[in-house]
């Protein structure tokens, strides 16, 4: 095979382990999903051809994490508030 191919190859390896050195590239795992490898190379495509799409399925990823419980009635105040509040109506 001609050399080329080889040198080019060798050349996007670097040109990766730079851009991911650099910060260029970011290839850790954020789902942290227990699943098989396919969606994620799915997802990989999903955010460099079609990154609209990738996009919105981060959105929906992070609308559909459970927020924090709203406060009730007999909760307190938790030590946020320690002062006295008063209302003036005139």
């Amino acid at each position: 095979m001609n050399w080329w191919i080889f040198g080019s190859i060798a050349a996007a390896l670097v040109l990766g382990f730079i851009a991911v050195q650099l910060g260029w590239v970011d290839l850790s795992n954020k789902s942290k999903k227990a699943g098989g490898s396919s969606s994620s190379i799915v997802g990989i495509g999903d955010e460099v051809f079609a990154p609209t799409r990738h996009e919105a399925q981060v959105e929906l990823d992070r609308q559909t994490m459970l927020p924090a419980p709203a406060p009730v009635a007999g909760d307190g105040d938790k030590g946020i508030f320690d002062g006295k509040i008063r209302i003036d109506l005139r």
